[in-house]
């Protein structure tokens, strides 16, 4: 791609407004300084809707000892949400040409998920999936005219990746109508099958061609979405605490977890962008075994604030559920977080078995702190921030390490 090219696709600056219609053609990947534009970052909010509300009815489930189905619940309504904004992440790192069709047809995804997320409730409540289904119905037939624009501009291999995208997206809209209409007891495996065939489409959609995105834009975008949805953790565990300090004046019971979580949200956010992980993006296979995995990462980080909100029903003597349970619901999603950052992120940038093992004993640790009572949620928050203090620690010394006399000195 010529740098006629890539200049006419770079230009989101506000002096020049966007064209009614013009070709989706393909950005190109070393295009400079990519970064997300004010139209991705409306969409992350608006997404953050979504995950707060399935985050609102897991902690009811959770709280009201139905912890097994909740995390079901949950867990589908979340796939539905992360499924759409991450086809959307890495489409429009490839295609996004700002014209005006290209940003009519991202509200309308937009208008989908606000659409999903009044569904949310009645799918927890009900099992009822019609207003859920409905609004993923929207976001995907959006997507999917999107990728048939870029398969109009494209030729060869290109063409046939757009079109199977296309096709895939449609073709997996029909089978989530098992979750509407067949019976209740069926739609678990409609979801395992349904998960399956959703993960498959890009594999097989990208075997010829592979999308031009673009690594730095992606991993901002990714960035981004895991500060949004920490910010929403904050805001649920926020409102929790002042709830029970209004209703119930328990602000001495509720200090320790308050506390607590904001050290774990405050290390969730330093551990995730401590590596610059857009150098680790160079493959097809790379790119996606990351970009699916962070379903866990932004899974686990909604889930902590739910864990949070869970916690001070239960300080207040309002959840149903048991102490130990409780602080089961902030340790082990922040334990499943920390892993996974490490699985995908850390890992790659340590050296060493020292650093190596910071973040998976640190997840262990965050375990046993839900034996602790009422202090867990404050243990695990301490441990949170102990395990930013060695990681920092070991990055300085292995730094002056590597300077060694002589050498010009690096900063961690």
């Amino acid at each position: 791609m010529t740098s006629d090219t890539h200049s006419s696709h770079s230009s989101h600056s506000p002096q020049r407004p966007p064209r009614p219609v013009r070709p989706l053609t393909a950005r190109g990947r070393d295009e400079p300084h990519r970064v997300a534009s004010p139209l991705e970052l409306f969409f992350d909010l608006c997404f953050v809707v979504a995950i707060a509300q399935a985050g609102l009815q897991l902690a009811h489930a959770v709280g009201e000892g139905h912890a097994g189905e909740g995390i079901l619940n949950y867990a589908m309504q979340f796939f539905s949400i992360w499924w759409a904004w991450m086809n959307f992440s890495w489409f429009a790192s490839a295609y996004d040409n700002d014209d005006v069709l290209y940003r009519v047809v991202t509200l309308v995804q937009i208008a989908g998920v606000l659409v999903l997320a009044a569904g949310v409730s009645r799918a927890f409540d009900q099992h009822d999936y019609v207003v859920v289904w409905l609004g993923y119905l929207i976001m995907r037939l959006a997507m999917a005219s999107q990728w048939l624009r870029a398969a109009r501009a494209a030729q060869g291999p290109e063409r046939t990746m757009a079109l199977r995208y296309a096709g895939g997206v449609v073709l997996c809209l029909v089978g989530w109508l098992g979750l509407v209409v067949l019976p209740e007891q069926a739609r678990a495996w409609v979801f395992l099958v349904m998960v399956i065939a959703e993960l498959c489409v890009p594999l097989y959609a990208e075997k010829d061609f592979t999308t031009p995105w673009h690594p730095h834009h992606i991993s901002e975008r990714y960035g981004l979405f895991t500060i949004i949805v920490l910010g929403e953790t904050i805001a649920a565990a926020t409102v929790a605490v002042k709830s029970g300090v209004d209703e119930h004046d328990a602000l001495g019971e509720l200090l320790p977890i308050a506390a607590g979580g904001l050290l774990i949200v405050f290390a969730a956010w330093w551990i995730y962008f401590v590596v610059p992980i857009h150098g680790h993006l160079r493959t097809n296979q790379q790119a996606f075994l990351w970009g699916y995995g962070h379903y866990l990462i932004f899974a686990a980080a909604a889930t902590i604030g739910a864990g949070l909100e869970v916690s001070v029903t239960e300080a207040v003597g309002k959840a149903h559920i048991s102490t130990l349970a409780a602080s089961a619901a902030v340790t082990l999603p922040t334990a499943l977080y920390l892993l996974s950052v490490w699985a995908l992120h850390a890992r790659h940038y340590k050296v060493g078995i020292a650093q190596q093992l910071v973040l998976p004993v640190a997840a262990l640790l965050v375990i046993c702190c839900t034996f602790l009572g009422h202090w867990a949620v404050l243990a695990a928050g301490i441990v949170s921030a102990l395990t930013v203090a060695v990681g920092v620690t070991l990055t300085a010394r292995m730094a002056a390490a590597e300077s060694g006399p002589g050498a010009t000195a690096r900063t961690a």
